[in-house]
């Protein structure tokens, strides 16, 4: 198998998991219907993209040199996905500031389904975080396979 199929296939596996991710994901936000199924699909999307790059690491050892932006839709996912994971940690404090509540404590002060509402609330923001960014890297990873 050449290294530039090599490049492609780790690519294209990367698009196909988080494009799944996004999909799903963005559809439950959509839907404001939080999933357990949603967090493992985004993170294994965050764990592929962390293999596409190392795979794009190896292939340079290796001798692999296509083109220079090849390089940048293959190692940015992983940044994407750090940004990703500081905004969706922002997001509680987003809510709490919107709904005008000091800290998570005056949450508890709450009739139960004012408190459900709240979470609901981080939880959707977390997930149309996270959902935005699987596309993304699914977006940048498609990027990486058709210029290799």
């Amino acid at each position: 198998m050449t290294e530039t199929a090599i490049a492609e296939i780790a690519a294209l596996v990367t698009v196909a998991v988080n494009g799944v991710g996004a999909a799903y994901a963005g559809l439950r936000w959509w839907q404001v219907q939080p999933s357990d199924a949603v967090w493992p699909l985004l993170r294994l999307g965050q764990v592929v993209a962390g293999l596409q790059a190392l795979v794009a690491g190896v292939l340079f050892v290796a001798g692999f040199r296509p083109d220079g932006l090849y390089w940048l839709y293959a190692l940015l996912p992983v940044a994407i996905g750090f940004v990703a994971e500081q905004l969706r940690i922002a997001a509680a404090e987003q809510v709490l500031e919107n709904r005008e509540l000091p800290d998570a404590r005056a949450v508890g002060a709450l009739p139960e389904a004012q408190q459900r509402s709240v979470v609901l609330a981080v939880v959707r923001r977390e997930m149309g975080v996270m959902a935005l960014a699987a596309f993304v890297v699914a977006f940048l990873a498609l990027r990486a396979a058709l210029i290799v």
